[in-house]
């Protein structure tokens, strides 16, 4: 799982770019903090699938536009063959169009190459610590749009009988962290500690049989667990 069973341990992060100046220039960024370890790097789409498999990293940081394979088909190659690797996309391109695509190949969140250095960083640490990189408001939209696309449950009432495969606890967790409710806020609201949100969490993953929150919002909406109306609001 991307939330962490050591929590001193490094994450342990491929890099998937294929200009090799911004591939070696992030490296040296993420190299600069002891918590975070680049494991390996890949020129195309198709070395970053390859690289997942051998390595098995915590997480992938994966631009879209690259040669041989692109990263939306390699994202979607990447939770086939290691569901636990959360992607984190890097890119220049902003379009719904591919904010779509990209969560709906298992993507846990989604940056422009713009973004300052320091949120960078955080957005690595926090995918690895099961909370969302993207805007509620963009998830719901998002989100929203794949419901529709593949007909899915979420239209309606949750339900079914796969629901069984979480504990009611486990349902409550999902719920709020759909609704765009931090770790944290989580915690606050059922008087846990913040570390049993991300046990909770973590067993989320496992049993949905994906590595990130976003992921497991994806995955309650397919099955029906969740509806819109979980998403909260724009």
């Amino acid at each position: 799982m991307t939330t962490p069973d050591d929590p001193a341990r490094a994450i342990r992060l491929i890099i998937a770019e294929d200009h090799a100046v911004v591939r070696e220039g992030t490296r040296q960024l993420l190299e600069r903090e002891d918590d975070i370890e680049v494991v390996g790097e890949a020129a195309t789409g198709a070395e970053a699938v390859s690289l997942v498999t051998a390595l098995a990293p915590d997480l992938v940081l994966m631009d879209i536009a690259m040669p041989v394979m692109n990263g939306i088909e390699a994202t979607r190659q990447i939770k086939a063959a290691r569901p636990p690797t959360a992607v984190l996309v890097l890119t220049a391109y902003d379009d719904d169009h591919y904010v779509t695509a990209l969560l709906g190949a298992g993507a846990a969140g989604y940056l422009l190459k713009d973004v300052p250095a320091a949120e960078l960083v955080h957005a690595i640490r926090a995918v690895y610590a099961g909370e969302a990189v993207l805007h509620p408001a963009i998830v719901r939209r998002v989100l929203a749009r794949l419901a529709e696309g593949e007909g899915s449950q979420a239209r309606g009432a949750p339900g079914g009988r796969d629901q069984a495969l979480l504990t009611a606890r486990e349902m409550e967790v999902l719920r709020l962290a759909a609704s765009g409710k931090t770790n944290g806020q989580i915690a606050e609201l059922l008087d846990f500690s913040i570390r049993t949100v991300q046990v909770h969490m973590t067993h989320v993953f496992g049993k949905l049989g994906v590595g990130s929150r976003t992921e497991a919002v994806v995955a309650g909406l397919r099955k029906g667990f969740i509806s819109l109306d979980d998403l909260g609001e724009e």
